[in-house]
């Protein structure tokens, strides 16, 4: 666990600084990251605890901003979706990988994390698809699905943002009321985590998890300071970039 250490708190030091001001993105760049270290099925539980802390320092930071009828609105169907995405997730999960990696065999969960992730960077990088918004009309069935998604994989924000964005509120509460969202939906999905064999590595590694998401904090905090000084849309760029190459790392089962 040594190497782990030191590359895993950098990660979180880079990623939650431009997640921060992205409003999304967290758990999808750094789960590749654990996932170099260990099993997938641990990546994702430790990824969903350090997006968890990381993003209970962010509300914090941003609660005066949240738009609680949103939250509400949004969050409350999140739930739902969340116990069942956690639920698929450890069904596909326990399925035999499909062919040899670089690293690792590359199992049916590798490649629909892959997918996800390409698609949902493709719909911020194309001008056409980054455009893409939903009525509010339909903000419930918004929250089922991102919900879905954040318990199958922690791939919850960039959906959640085609619905936040025609919800007319400004930068920070953009931000603000997106965090919120999404500790709805990890306090629903870790403790479904923490019912399957896995849980014991979140003792197991629990000097692995601090300093991550110290880092993750020092992160968040200068992405607070930097917020005002960045364009929403360069961030999110860059972030859907880094999604494309965790998502070929998946598929060559370099992660």
């Amino acid at each position: 666990m040594g190497s782990a250490m030191l590359w895993l708190p950098l990660a979180a030091l880079g990623v939650s600084l431009l997640t921060f001001i992205s409003g999304f993105g967290l758990g999808t760049l750094l789960l590749p990251v654990f996932a170099l270290f260990f099993p997938l099925p641990i990546a994702v539980l430790l990824t969903a605890v350090v997006h968890l802390l990381n993003n209970g320092l962010k509300l914090g930071l941003l609660w005066p901003h949240v738009d609680r009828q949103v939250v509400l609105q949004f969050g409350l169907p999140a739930i739902g979706g969340a116990l069942l995405g956690a639920w698929a997730l450890d069904a596909v999960g326990r399925m035999a990988p499909l062919y040899a990696g670089v690293r690792v065999g590359v199992d049916p969960l590798r490649i629909a994390l892959a997918v996800l992730m390409t698609a949902f960077a493709l719909a911020e990088m194309l001008p056409s698809l980054a455009r893409i918004s939903f009525d509010q009309r339909h903000r419930s069935i918004g929250g089922l699905v991102s919900g879905f998604f954040g318990g199958f994989s922690g791939h919850q924000g960039a959906l959640r943002s085609m619905f936040l964005l025609r919800a007319g509120l400004g930068k920070e509460a953009y931000i603000a009321t997106g965090v919120a969202i999404a500790c709805v939906v990890d306090l629903t999905r870790i403790p479904l985590y923490l019912a399957s064999p896995v849980r014991t590595a979140v003792l197991d590694r629990w000097p692995l998890l601090l300093a991550t998401t110290v880092a993750a904090f020092a992160g968040a905090w200068i992405g607070r300071r930097l917020m005002p000084k960045l364009t929403l849309r360069s961030v999110q760029l860059l972030a859907a970039a880094l999604m494309l190459c965790v998502a070929g790392m998946l598929v060559c089962g370099v992660a």
